[in-house]
């Protein structure tokens, strides 16, 4: 008897405490941009309205340097990415030029550099942008600052950019972390 009623505890105890943590939130944790170099960081009276993971690809074309006679380089044309929520279900997507943001609700907006941060061998840098009006309706109104944080990949491709290929396009994958801001 006395062992039934210490298995019927134990069982009440188990689905209790299976209870207890499907109640618990399973919210993640805010971002946090105190790791990042202050050029990029979003100025204080903002607040992260949105995570997104860019996955895409980056086209360079081999042009001729500026103001170097006989000398070539790889020189960025634009991206093309899909944007993902943290749980993976994609959003929407970016691109460009001009680097349009534009969420699935059909809301998108524009946006002007304001400071670039090295991320490491092979990564484009990391990146603060403030945003331009949307246009449309939904979640990419009022966003005032963009972050392209945790990059990876993305840089100009190893390929020889010379006058015997001068205007080939090259694609290259990357990966980064899109923070929307909004005023508080």
């Amino acid at each position: 008897m006395m062992l039934r009623t210490a298995t019927a505890s134990a069982s009440v105890l188990a689905v209790s405490l299976l209870a207890a943590c499907g109640s618990m939130s399973s919210m993640a944790p805010a971002y946090s941009q105190a790791g990042l170099p202050a050029t990029v960081q979003v100025p204080a009276g903002h607040k992260v309205a949105m995570e997104t993971v860019g996955r895409g690809d980056i086209t360079y074309q081999c042009n001729p340097k500026k103001d170097m006679a006989g000398q070539f380089e790889w020189s960025f044309v634009g991206p093309n990415a899909w944007l993902h929520d943290r749980s993976g279900k994609q959003v929407g997507k970016y691109y460009g030029p001009p680097a349009t943001w534009e969420s699935l609700d059909g809301s998108k907006l524009t946006a002007t550099q304001i400071a670039v941060a090295p991320n490491g061998m092979g990564n484009i840098p990391s990146q603060l942008v403030k945003g331009n009006p949307a246009t449309g309706s939904g979640v990419m109104s009022g966003v005032t600052y963009i972050q392209r944080v945790a990059t990876q990949g993305g840089v100009a491709p190893d390929a020889a950019c010379t006058a015997g290929n001068a205007g080939a396009k090259q694609v290259v994958k990357y990966q980064a972390d899109y923070i929307f801001y909004k005023a508080i």
